[in-house]
């Protein structure tokens, strides 16, 4: 079996050089021919209700099935190793997805564990899409679960906090109920959750996949009982990734793995000197042995990644400090791309978590991205000087 970094160059274009082109092409195209009444009938119904196209019958409509989404697609199922993956405008739409897909099968309880993204967690805790939520610690998941229980959900590492969460135990807890990971921090490169068990795979594509902060998408890798039930809320929610965008993380998924395990190196030398600094209270990193106390990330990762948090000792006013002081460090939400991004969670991506859910107002997120290490450091070290000159 071909290597990951093999995979991710070729995946999705086993058909390009039958076509006579070295890359594969950009299909703009919104609406299709239809070659009889009859046979874009026949297109419409399998399209519209979860299938792939009828052989020798029409797309018929990009919202149903666009050919750049199919090949993101088919590269990100042999990068997770599943059966199918299915691709959304977003990552909150992938999430969104598979909720409803849950719903609409008559099992709307969600057993969840925290943290979780903001968005998710905002999400499940409103039921705004028809789910109920039970919170719930691993040991606790097996005494959560109902008989309309439809989803276990988890994060590993969790936003933004880096907690680990043993994906094979939580689905020797869940049992036959469907487990869902988001796996947008850990990456294919880093991480494989259907082969821990797990049920779906779900990434914000807009992250690492991309990889370049400027395009958006989310995907969710599969079994082939779940692709035409998410495929099927797609079509009729209008939720499918825009071509151009599909083409475009396609292409960032050939230098997916240098990336990761780039910045990865990047994470560590930041990671290690956070701990030499008095201005820090905790550094929340996969790759601290003192901080994955259990051993999970080197159960279940091929490595920690490259985002991290860390807590200021004098909190929240430190906090806002660093971010303002920060030169060549953006401060902006977002994560995984090739420039490093600082940000406040409790103020910003998890502002909507409730109560003790939220996180310290003293946490920061740092995604690292592919500048020098020393250059990064350097503009902390300043920020830091910042914080004792407002003192």
């Amino acid at each position: 079996m071909e290597s990951l970094a093999t995979a991710a160059v070729h995946a999705g274009r086993d058909d390009v050089t039958a076509l006579g082109v070295h890359v594969p092409s950009l299909d703009a195209s919104t609406t299709y021919p239809l070659l009889s009444i009859e046979r874009g009938g026949d297109s419409y119904e399998v399209l519209a209700t979860g299938g792939h196209p009828v052989v020798d019958g029409s797309l018929v409509y990009q919202r149903l099935w666009n050919p750049n989404v199919d090949r993101f697609e088919r590269a990100v199922a042999q990068l997770e190793d599943a059966d199918e993956a299915v691709a959304f405008a977003t990552g909150m739409a992938a999430i969104s997805a598979v909720l409803l897909a849950a719903v609409a099968a008559g099992t709307p309880h969600v057993v969840a564990v925290r943290p979780l993204y903001g968005g998710t967690d905002h999400l499940l805790a409103t039921g705004l899409l028809g789910t109920r939520v039970t919170w719930a610690g691993v040991d606790e998941i097996a005494d959560a679960i109902e008989a309309d229980t439809g989803l276990v959900v988890l994060e590993s590492p969790g936003n933004p906090t880096l907690d680990l969460v043993d994906i094979a135990a939580v689905v020797r807890a869940a049992g036959d109920v469907p487990v869902m990971v988001d796996n947008t921090f850990a990456t294919p490169v880093l991480q494989q959750p259907l082969a821990l068990g797990a049920t779906l795979s779900v990434h914000s594509a807009t992250k690492f996949m991309g990889g370049h902060g400027d395009l958006m998408g989310g995907v969710v890798a599969c079994d082939e009982a779940w692709a035409p039930r998410l495929r099927q809320v797609r079509a009729i929610t209008g939720a499918l990734l825009s071509p151009s965008n599909a083409y475009g993380l396609h292409r960032g998924l050939q230098t997916l793995p240098i990336r990761v395990k780039a910045q990865q190196e990047g994470a560590r030398a930041v990671a290690e000197w956070l701990l030499t600094r008095g201005e820090v209270d905790a550094v929340m990193w996969s790759g601290l042995p003192q901080f994955d106390v259990d051993g999970i990330a080197a159960r279940q990762m091929a490595g920690p990644g490259s985002v991290l948090a860390f807590g200021m000792a004098d909190g929240f006013d430190a906090a806002a400090v660093v971010t303002s002081a920060c030169r060549l460090i953006v401060h902006a939400v977002s994560l995984g791309g090739v420039d490093t991004l600082i940000q406040h969670p409790a103020a910003l991506t998890h502002r909507p978590v409730e109560g003790d859910a939220k996180p310290s107002q003293s946490v920061l997120r740092l995604s690292v991205g592919l500048e020098d290490p020393a250059d990064l450091i350097a503009d902390l070290s300043q920020a830091f000087d910042a914080v004792h000159q407002r003192g």
